[in-house]
């Protein structure tokens, strides 16, 4: 009997991957690289397909909830495909006359790909999509709790591949079952890392000495100043809130409501479906009965939610997500952090300065980088939070769920990863996106000589300061 070494078979995995990206570059042709980016795209959208996927992610992770699945899955793909549909991924992507340089797009290898299973379909579609995009080939690492439906993912995907003759070994996933020395292998192995998840699985990729892009946790902390329109913001805060049940690094975790409104607000809320419970030492117990978040309130239902917290006949019916009214930010207040679930901790401010104050307290406690909300007609007031709070993204009166990672009503790239710069100990502050796939060769040729004078330069400094 033969037993198989897991390392040994991911790296077969890794070195089929690499000959197949080496085949898809050496003939590579925009064309190509779009059509093989439309297969998988298509392989997650198809109507039969996304819902499979999104019930065999909740019946296997116990995360989230289907309807809203299939249309993240949905949404967060189409968004990706308008986003890509026009960009150069092959070829002259830039021929500059004035500096003598042409950049050629090159492709980066083979992509690790780290994924959560909080997104077990749409964050390995989205890189896989923005992998080939680019020329690349990817090996997919997914959670414990998301290797059926990454499996699923792939077989779709390898399904459309056969339709258009484009090779499977461009798309695989580390063999189940997962481990954390196969992950950590692919990592160091592979020419890219992109993770999105645990800080644990952050920490593995910046330290595998493989060049890295990892992104940072979130903890959205919402203002509601006085001049927000209460019950909009009220609405907007119940669908992003509740959508998937909180999975999203993007939900609220916190609302800061200016004390002149506070109580219209909550009526707001209330009208909206949350109900207030002011009972923070019970809901704190309930939520953390042994110092972690229970798992009978991560990512539920409204009526699973409110009766593993004991809530049931206390709140009334209809009610989707409850708020927690506290004052307390830190480590001895988890109410402040994440707490991936529909239950919103609740501040009350003097004023949007002691506001603003409040809110970058809780993000120099956890989620700094990440983003921020704001209700208001006041667009000064997004200026300020922009530079008080430690923070890549203010989301000025929308739905931050929705908006933060991209949306068909603004401009920020369709993305389920959320770059929170040095604020998150990440390199970058974007949205993850077909930018973080690609490199380039320049070619730089002489152009005439462009030398200033030390005046040119230093005049106005000499004015002030003296030569």
């Amino acid at each position: 009997m033969t037993i198989s070494d897991p390392i040994a078979d991911l790296d077969t995995i890794v070195a089929a991957a690499r000959a197949a990206q080496s085949r898809y570059e050496a003939n590579g042709s925009q064309v190509r690289y779009d059509r093989a980016a439309q297969a998988a795209a298509w392989a997650i959208m198809e109507p039969d397909r996304n819902r499979a996927l999104a019930e065999l992610a909740v019946e296997t992770t116990g995360l989230g909830n289907v309807p809203d699945k299939i249309t993240k899955n949905h949404r967060k793909t189409l968004g990706l495909m308008r986003d890509i549909q026009h960009a150069t991924t092959f070829g002259i992507i830039r021929d500059d006359p004035d500096t003598g340089i042409t950049e050629i797009a090159r492709a980066m290898g083979v992509v690790g790909a780290i994924v959560p299973s909080t997104n077990p379909a749409a964050t390995p579609a989205n890189n896989i999509i923005n992998a080939l995009k680019c020329g690349n080939a990817i090996v997919v690492a997914p959670s414990p709790k998301g290797v059926a439906s990454c499996e699923m993912l792939i077989g779709f995907i390898h399904a459309e591949f056969a339709k258009i003759g484009e090779d499977p070994d461009l798309v695989q996933m580390v063999p189940a079952p997962g481990s954390k020395e196969k992950t950590q292998r692919l990592m160091e192995t592979c020419d890219k890392i992109i993770c999105t998840g645990s800080q644990n699985n952050v920490h593995r990729a910046q330290t595998a000495g493989t060049p890295a892009v990892a992104v940072g946790a979130g903890n959205v902390t919402v203002i509601v100043d006085e001049t927000a329109d209460l019950a909009a913001a009220a609405e907007k805060i119940r669908a992003s809130k509740c959508f998937d049940n909180a999975t999203s690094c993007s939900s609220e975790n916190a609302v800061v409501v200016v004390d002149a409104v506070y109580d219209a607000f909550v009526a707001a809320m209330a009208q909206a479906g949350g109900a207030v419970v002011k009972d923070e030492a019970a809901i704190t117990a309930a939520l953390w009965p042994d110092g972690h978040l229970n798992r009978a309130v991560i990512a539920q239902d409204a009526d699973k939610m409110i009766a593993a917290l004991g809530l049931d006949g206390q709140v009334p019916d209809g009610t989707e997500y409850i708020a927690v009214p506290t004052s307390g930010i830190g480590p001895d207040h988890p109410l402040s952090g994440e707490k991936l679930s529909r239950v919103l901790a609740l501040y009350r401010a003097a004023d949007f300065d002691a506001a603003v104050v409040t809110t970058r307290q809780i993000q120099l406690h956890q989620g700094a980088g990440h983003s921020v909300g704001l209700h208001s007609a006041r667009d000064d007031r997004a200026h300020m939070l922009a530079t008080a709070i430690p923070t890549s993204r203010i989301i000025v009166n929308q739905a931050h769920t929705f908006a933060t990672g991209g949306s068909f009503t603004n401009g920020m790239p369709f993305s389920l990863s959320m770059g929170c710069g040095t604020w998150g100990g990440n390199a970058i502050d974007d949205n993850l996106h077909w930018k973080h796939f690609l490199q380039s060769t320049k070619i730089i040729r002489e152009i005439p000589a462009r030398e200033p004078a030390l005046a040119d330069i230093f005049a106005d400094y000499w004015q002030e300061a003296g030569a």
